[in-house]
């Protein structure tokens, strides 16, 4: 269980913390003193909004896998169960849906048309590695309990 959690934790912080913590501050140029700020306007409210829901799905979907499918987030490491429970049993992709979010409410509070761009960049990519890498192998390690499980869930929401 102990190595379970750990590598959740180093694939957390590689994949979600590189694409939706890093990069946007490299791209934002690491305004960190925008985040403090002391006169909060509208689009601080709903980027921090919109961000803390996504970070909650994130981690919500991370459990998931860990607890229900003993397995990590990570394509190397995937789940050794199918998760159709939780958040799953809305959307097959939840996780992008909240790394999304995340993304989305970065984009707000910092009002960077840059980091949108890398928001729907990332998006399109998402799309991409679902459609063309992600389901094949679910179809193949899963097999019928997935075919139904799509037939059920809708990709994205």
């Amino acid at each position: 269980m102990f190595s379970l959690f750990i590598r959740n934790l180093f694939f957390t912080i590689l994949q979600p913390g590189l694409v939706a913590g890093l990069i946007p501050f490299w791209i934002t140029g690491f305004r960190i003193n925008n985040i403090f700020v002391k006169v909060w306007q509208l689009h601080h409210y709903i980027g921090t909004i919109v961000f803390l829901i996504g970070f909650v799905i994130m981690i919500w979907c991370i459990i998931s896998f860990a607890v229900k499918g003993r397995g990590t987030l990570s394509p190397i490491d995937p789940t050794k169960r199918l998760v159709v429970a939780g958040l799953y049993k809305f959307s097959r992709n939840p996780m992008y849906v909240g790394v999304t979010l995340i993304l989305i409410g970065e984009s707000a509070y910092f009002q960077s048309v840059e980091l949108w761009i890398y928001a729907l960049f990332v998006f399109i990519t998402f799309n991409i590695f679902a459609i063309l890498i992600e389901e094949p192998r679910l179809r193949k390690d899963f097999g019928e309990d997935y075919k139904r499980y799509c037939e059920k869930v809708r990709r994205w929401i």
